[in-house]
């Protein structure tokens, strides 16, 4: 049986981001956390943290200038395809993502520089783009 596709809005914040990798053993360092969208990840081999970049010291290993977008739910745990919905069309064309899960949604970032296409691209799949509530 083929499952619909689903549509989904997302909304667009206002930061740009950055993704940082310091080193597995590092403290979470003071700057990380504030407000706007964060995400810390430890694993044996790094720290990542992502956080709007203009938080992000000099010297830090870092991708700049991503552009975020939360996928406005809920969604339960066991709904299928919602990420894969929002994903597909984008790495279709070679567009790069990003992807973070936390306990009540999901967020999406795209390279700045191709927010205009990763916006034809989404609405073309049937998904609605909201700008941020703040300016």
């Amino acid at each position: 049986m083929m499952q619909k596709i689903p549509c989904v809005t997302l909304r667009q914040l206002p930061d740009a981001y950055g993704i940082c990798r310091l080193d597995a053993n590092a403290a979470v360092p003071e700057w990380a956390d504030g407000p706007g969208f964060v995400s810390i990840s430890r694993s044996d081999e790094e720290l990542s943290i992502l956080c709007p970049q203009h938080r992000i010291q000099d010297g830090i290993k870092c991708d700049r200038d991503w552009t975020c977008y939360k996928l406005l739910g809920p969604f339960a745990f066991d709904e299928t395809g919602i990420v894969l919905s929002v994903i597909r069309p984008l790495s279709e064309e070679g567009l790069g993502i990003f992807i973070v899960s936390t306990f009540d949604g999901d967020h999406l970032l795209v390279k700045t520089k191709d927010v205009d296409r990763a916006h034809q691209l989404l609405t073309g799949a049937n998904h609605t783009i909201l700008q941020s509530d703040r300016s």
